[in-house]
């Protein structure tokens, strides 16, 4: 062999060895859900933003789905153990266990979207959480707009802090639009999977409706799907969504969904993270985009949700959206005070 086809031929190794190793230097992506993906839409959200800034850096993806205390914190672990880039935790659930293990692998980036560990941060902690306030009080003013008995209510899946961002929000959303209106009290599905438990949230939802609210917002996950069975049997009520749009799983009986951009925020925040430009903490709001209501977007007439019928209410709650986007109007955090 020439010395110049030998020389080639080296070269060529040389070209293959460095795609191997790039191909072995392939970022991964680990997305940690605190519960079963399951019939929880908000959970699957996180797993498709995962996916997708995946694919659009070239990187791998896995998902660790947890059950309880225990296997969330052995898969957070277990992420970080694997060689995770960045590890992805959803939820409130990692607030106290996430800096211990973030302290025990600080080279590893940890996201944690929809809650954060405030006073208790590590450099390599990085939390993308929303002001879900903001549109949970807007569509208290679409229940208030558009009730037929004069009383609305909310139903969450526990009654903690954060959650009254949704329950709270939405009462004086509703207040704010139509002062008089009837409040029912507040509702927790409660139980060993309140947000994965459609049974006991049919019954909260029947006990309300009974208590005379026509108007329901429905935070309960993949409780939801009972609430909006019980909406179903009760002639001119309507229930509220969130995370998602939801109208599709009940036409005719959910008005609108306090949509949450999960999916948005993981991609947004890994790009920051691995390009070094991300904050330690990011709030993504209605003027940013985290935050939506189905229903003041353009496809409205095709999203199956009854807010559609009340072209009027639309209008008024699309001028306090913007008053909230220009800082006209402020809403307060209701987690703030508790």
């Amino acid at each position: 062999m020439k010395l110049s086809s030998k020389l080639a031929a080296l070269a060529f190794a040389g070209l293959l060895a460095s795609a191997a190793s790039a191909a072995a230097a392939k970022p991964l992506f680990v997305y940690v859900s605190p519960n079963a993906l399951g019939v929880d839409d908000f959970l699957k959200l996180g797993k498709a933003g995962t996916d997708r800034v995946a694919q659009a850096l070239g990187a791998d993806a896995k998902t660790y789905e947890s059950t309880d205390p225990t296997t969330q914190r052995q898969n957070l672990e277990a992420a970080a153990k694997a060689g995770a880039a960045v590890v992805i935790a959803i939820g409130f659930e990692f607030n106290d266990m996430l800096p211990d293990v973030a302290a025990a692998y600080p080279n590893v980036k940890f996201l944690q979207i929809d809650s954060c560990p405030f006073g208790k941060m590590k450099p390599n902690i990085y939390c993308s959480v929303f002001r879900e306030y903001e549109a949970s009080f807007l569509t208290g003013a679409e229940a208030a707009l558009t009730t037929k008995t004069g009383k609305v209510g909310a139903i969450s899946a526990l009654d903690i802090p954060f959650l009254h961002r949704y329950t709270d929000a939405f009462i004086q959303g509703a207040k704010q639009a139509k002062p008089d209106v009837k409040i029912s009290p507040t509702l927790w599905v409660g139980g060993n999977s309140p947000f994965q438990d459609p049974a006991r949230g049919q019954e909260r939802a029947a006990a309300m409706l009974a208590d005379g609210a026509d108007r329901i917002l429905a935070a309960g996950a993949g409780s939801n799907g009972g609430i909006f069975k019980a909406v179903e049997d009760a002639p001119g009520a309507a229930s509220f969504g969130v995370d998602v749009n939801q109208c599709p799983q009940s036409p005719g009986f959910v008005m609108d969904n306090v949509e949450k951009k999960t999916d948005i925020a993981v991609e947004l925040a890994v790009k920051g993270i691995v390009a070094g430009t991300q904050p330690p903490i990011a709030a993504l709001g209605l003027k940013e985009g985290g935050m939506a209501l189905t229903g003041l977007g353009d496809a409205v007439k095709d999203s199956k949700c009854t807010i559609a019928d009340f072209p009027e209410a639309i209008a008024k709650v699309k001028a306090l959206r913007d008053q909230i986007v220009s800082g006209a109007l402020v809403i307060a955090d209701p987690m703030a005070a508790k």
